[in-house]
């Protein structure tokens, strides 16, 4: 972070001359104009932030309208009446020169609003809203970092305005609210995960009183959209330590009314002396070795956040061995698409590529705990597909024992199942392990229509192939077809028929 004063900060914005040109644009109708939210925050923390916010005391769509006149016909101007909100987009003369260079140009956007007080009312997000002044409008801001506005009028131009300390709380790595947070949480729930939102990206702290606030007021945010909700939680999981964030939302309660099925994890039980480990801080350190270990997608950060979820249904005690979780990744498999469809998560191949994970993601484990033969890695290729690599780097990532010897011997048998997997695909494993002989033929052999015969027919040749019995050529795959379908009692229709 640095701090600067405001004459700093009036050159920091001379270096994009469209502050200027809407200082005048303001002092030419008569209104103060000023930055503030986001831009200002992270012109502090010297973060890139392309997001201009500008707060008008007086209209935001007239300012918008004169600063398109001056900007010319290649600006474009959006109005939303209904929020008394504007839009202009535009493009910089760098970027101009980067089309004519043929290189792709980026236009820049600024969204202009009149400063507002708003009232909510205790089943909305929604606010009754008047105009009001810059006071008015920075009370309404989420937390203090986000309440700082800049001056671009020109007697003021680069003047910092802040009015809650937000600046000392950017200093001190603190989340606060501007007003009481109870009710700046109850007017806008969202808000709540906005604030832990905030504290992973930064890796900042949440402060006392409003963390307090988030456990009073967690409950609030069912009246919040599912959309909104993971929108949030998405850039939680995709901060550089989402563990933070996930944390934070266990602590204060919201994460048992958000993802109730990852919160039941955080349980120990004890039974003869014999404890299983908590699989909610379990999963953390999953989550955290896949952010550690490569630049993971978002869906393959779900993945770890869902590997185990299957626990809490499965769990069981053996007096024999134990406490057990037998086929927790099937049943964890099942549980993520009733939970994607409530968080209105995508429900094509994103939810397709998370199931698969969590059901398979017990397979390499089981591999590298035995004999790594060829027959298991090429069925693990055949079920993994192209997300072999994401699968292999969620099951390292799951090797979290404390005992450094188990897990070397853990991790080089991995090794080993790599060499074999990076092998087949060398090989061009979607040729060898997909039969020569398919389902068509099939059917035209035993003059067949589509049935469970065909599909056990089917299953034999591949299982032959999987398990390298024969080579995947047509002569050694018919001769096993034949003998196969003469043991069902079915016969080769002649070709003349």
């Amino acid at each position: 972070m640095k701090l600067y004063t405001d004459e700093e900060l009036a050159t920091i914005l001379d270096s994009q001359p469209i502050f200027r040109l809407i200082g005048r644009v303001a002092d030419e109708a008569g209104v103060e104009c000023y930055v503030v939210g986001g831009y200002v925050r992270d012109l502090f923390l010297e973060r890139p932030n392309d997001d201009i916010d500008v707060v008008v005391v007086g209209s935001g769509i007239d300012i918008a309208k004169r600063l398109k006149k001056q900007l010319g016909h290649e600006a474009h101007l959006s109005v939303f009446k209904n929020f008394g909100t504007a839009q202009v987009k535009y493009t910089e003369e760098r970027e101009k020169r980067k089309e004519e260079r043929g290189e792709r140009k980026e236009d820049r956007e600024i969204e202009f609003v009149g400063a507002r007080r708003e009232s909510y009312s205790h089943d909305s997000r929604k606010p009754i809203v008047e105009d009001g002044t810059l006071e008015d409008d920075q009370n309404r801001r989420d937390f203090t970092i986000n309440a700082m506005a800049i001056c671009l009028n020109e007697k003021r131009f680069g003047e910092l305005v802040d009015p809650f300390n937000g600046l000392a709380d950017l200093e001190d790595g603190i989340i606060a609210t501007p007003l009481d947070p109870e009710i700046t949480f109850s007017d806008d729930p969202l808000r709540m995960m906005r604030c832990i939102r905030f504290a992973t990206q930064l890796n900042f702290q949440i402060e006392k009183v409003t963390f307090e606030a988030l456990e009073h007021m967690a409950d609030r945010i069912k009246i919040v959209s599912s959309e909104r909700i993971v929108t949030e939680l998405n850039k939680i999981i995709m901060a550089p330590h989402p563990s933070k964030g996930v944390v934070d939302l266990q602590r204060c309660g919201l994460l048992n009314i958000i993802l109730p099925e990852l919160s039941a994890l955080d349980i120990v039980e004890q039974k003869n002396g014999r404890a299983h480990k908590n699989n909610f801080y379990h999963t953390l350190e999953v989550l955290e070795n896949v952010v550690k270990n490569r630049e993971s997608s978002l869906y393959l950060r779900w993945a770890a956040l869902l590997h185990d979820i299957g626990k809490t249904k499965t769990k069981r005690w053996d007096p024999a061995i134990g406490w057990t979780f037998h086929n927790h990744n099937y049943v964890g498999m099942k549980m993520v698409a009733p939970l994607f469809r409530r968080l209105k998560l995508p429900l094509g191949p994103e939810l397709h590529y998370v199931e698969k994970m969590v059901e398979l993601h017990m397979r390499p484990q089981v591999i590298a705990d035995d004999v790594v033969t060829d027959s298991a890695v090429r069925r693990l290729l055949n079920d993994a597909g192209d997300d072999i690599d994401d699968l292999m780097t969620l099951c390292e990532a799951d090797i979290t024992s404390k005992n450094e010897v188990k897990k070397k011997i853990f991790l080089e048998n991995f090794r080993m199942v790599r060499e074999k997997l990076t092998d087949l695909v060398e090989k061009d494993y979607k040729r060898l392990l997909q039969p020569c002989i398919d389902g068509n033929e099939i059917m035209q052999l035993f003059h067949l229509k589509p049935s469970r015969e065909v599909g056990v027919l089917k299953q034999y040749l591949k299982d032959a192939v999987l398990d390298n019995r024969v080579e995947n050529e047509r002569e050694p795959l018919m001769q096993l077809l034949m003998q196969k379908a003469k043991e069902m009692g079915l016969t080769e229709t002649p070709v003349n028929q």
